[in-house]
C-alpha cells in the first residue's frame, strides 16, 4: 500500500557547506603548524684565512660583594663611597693591561644597588667587558 501516492519523491540532497568549513579548518591548521625550510639554491665556499691564535689571555678582575655590602678588588677589601673613587681603584687593579674582563661575584643576597655600584665603577674606569659568576643548581 501506497499512502504517498500524490507526492513526488524529493532525491535526497548532499549539503557541501559544513564539509568545505572543515576542510577549511582543516588547511588552516596545517598551514599555521607546517614548519618551513629554506634551502639555498647557491652553493658558497667561504674563504679561508690563516691567523696566529691568541697566545695571552685577557686579564680578570674579581670584584666580591657580600650580603652586607663589603667590596673586595682581587680578594683585597675596598671601601665603596662612590662610583667615581671606586673606579679609581678599579682603574690602579687594571694597570697598564690592554684587555681587562671584570668578574663580579655578587652573594645571593646582595642588594641590586651594589651590583649597579660595581658596574657603573666599571664603566666609569673604561671597563667593558663585564660578566658574572654564579653557582649551578643540582638536581635532586
Amino acid at each position: 500500500m501506497n499512502f504517498q501516492k500524490g507526492r513526488n519523491r524529493e532525491d535526497p540532497e548532499i549539503n557541501l557547506i559544513p564539509m568545505i568549513d572543515v576542510l577549511l579548518v582543516i588547511l588552516i591548521f596545517l598551514m599555521v603548524t607546517t614548519t618551513y625550510t629554506r634551502y639555498t639554491s647557491l652553493q658558497i665556499n667561504l674563504p679561508q684565512a690563516g691567523g696566529d691564535e691568541r697566545r695571552e689571555l685577557p686579564a680578570v678582575i674579581q670584584v666580591a660583594v657580600d650580603s652586607i655590602g663589603r667590596y673586595t678588588v682581587d680578594q683585597v677589601p675596598a671601601n665603596f663611597v662612590d662610583p667615581e673613587s671606586f673606579a679609581e681603584v678599579l682603574k690602579q687593579a687594571v694597570g697598564d693591561r690592554k684587555e681587562v674582563v671584570l668578574t663580579i661575584s655578587a652573594d645571593a643576597q646582595a642588594t641590586h644597588q651594589s651590583v649597579v655600584n660595581v658596574m657603573e665603577s666599571a664603566r666609569r674606569a673604561g671597563i667593558s667587558h663585564v660578566t658574572f659568576t654564579t653557582q649551578g643548581t643540582q638536581n635532586r
